[in-house]
């Protein structure tokens, strides 16, 4: 074999490699490994984020984006689930004292301060129309997680334990946050 037939077989070789890496297949064994599979991207986001913090697996990404949730591990493999074409999943970290920088919510390794705290979650749209009017309990991650109309300005208030904490929101664009963490409680 001469060098350039090796070249050229080596280079193919590492195309189909790399292809097999971004395969459905992929996709599935991803899924499959991490007790995912045949879970759609609101069951999956609802089984990571309410998954104890202790039981979160160390070797998988999952970012929740507005339009897709996007899966990763250590192995390079990745798998895009789209979300539901009318609703995105917004993850809200009220804080008292400490926070950390967001946009786009990791279900994996976001952490937030409140944990296992009751509050009241309102969202009023641009019309003045309450979206949401609840009380609520943050996961053991410190988040609240809550699905909202594709589309819309919207001005969110928490309250816990005497405090308040507002903050705007948009969900019209691809790169609007899914992870709120500016919201502190005063």
């Amino acid at each position: 074999m001469n060098l350039r037939t090796a070249a050229t077989a080596a280079l193919a070789f590492s195309a189909a490699l790399l292809l097999a890496g971004c395969s459905p297949e992929s996709d599935r064994d991803l899924l499959a490994d991490h007790d995912l599979a045949g879970l759609d991207a609101p069951q999956i986001i609802e089984h990571l984020d309410t998954m104890p913090v202790a039981e979160r697996p160390a070797d998988l990404l999952a970012s929740v984006q507005t339009d897709e949730l996007v899966l990763s591990d250590s192995g390079g493999r990745e798998a895009r689930l789209p979300l539901p074409d009318d609703e995105v999943y917004l993850s809200i970290a009220p804080y008292r004292e400490l926070t950390h920088e967001c946009h786009f919510h990791s279900l994996t390794t976001c952490v937030g301060e409140l944990a296992g705290a009751e509050m009241r979650i309102t969202l009023t749209d641009a019309n003045g129309d309450v979206l949401i009017d609840e009380t609520r309990r943050s996961y053991d991650n410190g988040f609240v997680g809550v699905w909202v109309p594709r589309g819309i300005e919207a001005d969110l208030v928490v309250e816990h334990d005497g405090r308040v904490g507002t903050a705007p929101i948009s969900t019209r664009s691809p790169d609007d946050p899914t992870c709120i963490t500016t919201l502190r409680l005063v």
